[in-house]
């Protein structure tokens, strides 16, 4: 009787244990999916004081959105910060507490919104990318209406007005944007050091300060690690201090801000620009180097127009807002057929002028190769360390050749090696010799597995009064479909060879 019940106990035992297995088993499962909305909830009640005026938002909307105090911080970046940009003046901004979502927008989410996915890579829980501006506003004031709430913008055509007293979805001013990834830091990242691969979704290949110590890493604090080359799923990594995800790094984000200069005088929540032609997205993506994800660095692409590494991340409202804001002169995005067409390419190893000439063949358009006084080497390792160098100075090295008759010109196809995430000193000296205001510059480049990386936002901070074409990437020198991509890129930029006047 004993020995029987003996059994007894040890099968129930073994029952209980397996049943407590099997819960945490499953607990671990819905643990990734829990975190995101039970984390998001106890941080936006961790943070949630009112603000100045006592005043809480129109709609009390369950999304785990975190809300983030407002205050003054120092927005760009110091002089001593290295591979800023000219545009990065620092001044003085006051920001007013608002709600951000912890996470990029999924396609999941997207989708079930919109009711389509345009995204290059496919996966429900991946940040949605391939969107423009124009149809991440739309998307704002489509969820807004989804969740009873007022809708943010205006939208007629690519005229877009923002009512600041609306209680929707919206996306961040580039002041909201900088100030809640630098989380009351100062320093290029919001972390203590650079991103590393096992910290941010990047080209971890490319850590920063990587170009200045490509062939002897050992003053370098963070590693080169792995490169992805996909996005992955949002919330895949630490979060920032303020409870924010993938702030630096998976894709880019929208912002509502016309891209212009910085005011150099103290402001309380600015909007950008009050006219231009481009849209500036923040953060960096995938296929970025570290030196392009930094707090302060600014990217811009025509509000029309969407890439494979920038998708959108929203905010909403504390407290009503006043006013209206609208982006005035914005131009209407894409390149018409040309009769006067120009291909102007640098290349040093051949694999740009290749592409170029397939160009040539198939439009019959002029060709220029752009050439230096002083040319590089012809050594690969001694190449790359006088690419750095005079990237990392933003040097202009002086051309050779020089177009006599640019004013002929309507279109000008670019084309260029992706050298460092950006394009070769001697394209920029290029694009600095002449006037491109009211021409189109349709770019094209060859490269390694980074595709642009952020040498489109190089160009347009350039060749700022001209409109941007629909750009195309080749992985070296495109092999035996080279052909057939490049007649249907030139097709969606609306070229063949009789439009080009030859």
């Amino acid at each position: 009787m004993k020995k029987a019940a003996a059994v007894f106990l040890s099968m129930a035992l073994l029952i209980l244990l397996t049943a407590c297995g099997r819960s945490e088993m499953k607990q671990q499962e819905n643990t990734q999916a829990d975190v995101r909305s039970e984390s998001s909830e106890n941080r936006a009640s961790d943070t949630n004081v009112q603000d100045s005026a006592g005043q809480e938002p129109k709609a009390d909307v369950e999304d785990g959105f975190i809300r983030v105090t407002g205050g003054t911080f120092q927005m760009g970046s110091p002089d001593a910060e290295s591979w800023r940009s000219d545009d990065e003046t620092q001044h003085t901004v006051t920001v007013s507490d608002f709600y951000m979502s912890p996470y990029e927008v999924t396609q999941a989410e997207y989708e079930a919104v919109t009711g389509n996915n345009p995204s290059n890579f496919t996966g429900s829980d991946l940040p949605v990318e391939n969107i423009s501006w124009l149809e991440a506003v739309s998307f704002c004031n489509a969820y807004s209406g989804e969740k009873g709430l007022e809708p943010v913008y205006s939208i007629d055509g690519e005229n877009v007005s923002w009512n600041r007293s609306a209680d929707g979805y919206r996306l961040p001013t580039e002041a909201e944007w900088e100030y809640a990834c630098r989380a009351g830091t100062a320093s290029p990242f919001y972390m203590e050091n650079s991103p590393s691969a096992e910290e941010a979704n990047y080209y971890g290949h490319y850590p920063y300060e990587i170009e200045a110590n490509y062939f002897s890493q050992e003053n370098l604090t963070v590693k080169p690690g792995e490169y992805r080359q996909t996005t992955v799923a949002v919330g895949s990594f630490s979060p920032n201090p303020l409870g924010l995800y993938d702030m630096h790094g998976n894709v880019g984000e929208w912002t509502w801000d016309i891209y212009g200069a910085y005011s150099t005088e103290e402001q309380t929540d600015p909007v950008g620009a009050d006219s231009g032609t481009r849209r500036v997205y923040r953060g960096g993506g995938w296929n970025d180097f570290a030196k392009n994800m930094r707090s302060a660095y600014r990217a811009m692409m025509d509000q029309d127009k969407g890439s494979f590494n920038i998708g959108l991340r929203l905010v909403r409202n504390v407290a009503p807002g006043s006013g209206n804001v609208a982006g005035t002169d914005v131009q209407q995005g894409g390149s018409d057929a040309r009769s006067s067409i120009l291909i102007a390419y640098f290349s040093w190893g051949g694999n740009t002028r290749g592409i170029a000439e397939e160009i040539r063949n198939q439009t019959g358009a002029d060709l220029f190769e752009i050439t230096l006084v002083n040319p590089y080497s012809s050594d690969y390792n001694t190449v790359l360390d006088e690419a750095q160098r005079d990237q990392n100075e933003q040097a202009r090295p002086e051309l050779a050749s020089h177009v006599e008759n640019m004013d002929d010109y309507d279109t000008i196809i670019l084309g260029y090696p992706n050298w460092w995430a950006s394009i070769p000193m001697p394209t920029a000296s290029f694009l600095e010799e002449y006037d491109f205001s009211g021409k189109t510059i349709i770019p094209f480049c060859s490269h390694g597995g980074g595709r642009f990386g952020q040498s489109l936002t190089a160009i347009a901070k350039l060749a700022p009064d001209s409109e941007m074409g629909e750009a195309l990437s080749v992985h070296y020198s495109g092999g035996s479909g080279l052909p057939d991509d490049i007649a249907g890129w030139l097709e969606i930029n609306g070229i063949s060879g009789a439009d080009t006047g030859q």
